[in-house]
């Protein structure tokens, strides 16, 4: 009976965090079939394991190998390896079935609620980050500065200089910055003209 409690608990934690949180936020269907199936594959081989004398030792060999393999298998925003490693764990646990029986499901509760507030879309939600190519090679800390928040209408946190060359005369750097609460308060700040400033934007995510 603990056993399935502890098995059922998991299916519910795993389908909730993969449907309900995972899909309904980022919407990439494919990645449904990856949490599910590394859920329930790497339950079922820890249960397995869990009856041997080395299961702990094959438990973290197979959480570190999952891990390696699935990384380097596609690209992962950094979002999804945070729902990809708490799938892991959620199999993992149910798998191995703590003592006494109600921790398993208490702890894959606390991932699931971890997860939901963690990636809640109104958690910073106007923090951004863009990789951006500019048509000139700046090399003032300050002035690059200004020059990113004229282009974005926005307040910029953080500059990371990733390239700057000044042959080709580009400067390409990795920008977090925070948006105006206000969707209008762009239009307060001119952008400049195409002579000026060009810019090609490579990345852009909500941090």
């Amino acid at each position: 009976m603990n056993t399935f409690a502890i098995l059922a608990s998991d299916v519910v934690a795993i389908t909730v965090l993969a449907y309900g949180v995972y899909f309904v936020r980022h919407r990439r269907r494919e990645m449904l079939v990856a949490y599910m199936s590394l859920n329930i594959g790497v339950m079922a081989v820890a249960m397995v394991l869990a009856n041997t004398s080395v299961a702990a030792g094959l438990g973290l060999g197979l959480f570190g190998v999952l891990s390696i393999i699935r990384l380097r298998s596609s690209a992962l925003t950094q979002e999804e390896v945070g729902y990809y490693f708490a799938s892991l764990a959620l199999g993992l646990i149910a798998g191995l079935q703590p003592d006494p029986w109600w921790v398993a499901p208490l702890i894959a509760a606390l991932i699931v609620a971890v997860m939901y507030v963690a990636d809640h879309p109104r958690l910073y939600a106007n923090n951004r980050q863009q990789t951006i190519t500019l048509d000139a090679a700046i090399t003032d800390e300050g002035m690059l500065t200004d020059r990113l928040e004229l282009l974005l209408g926005a307040d910029v946190q953080r500059v990371i200089v990733e390239r700057t060359d000044l042959v080709l005369d580009v400067t390409v750097v990795d920008v977090r910055y925070r948006v105006h609460s206000s969707p209008r308060a762009g239009a307060q700040h001119p952008m400049p003209a195409h002579d000026e400033v060009g810019v090609v934007s490579t990345a852009m995510g909500s941090r």
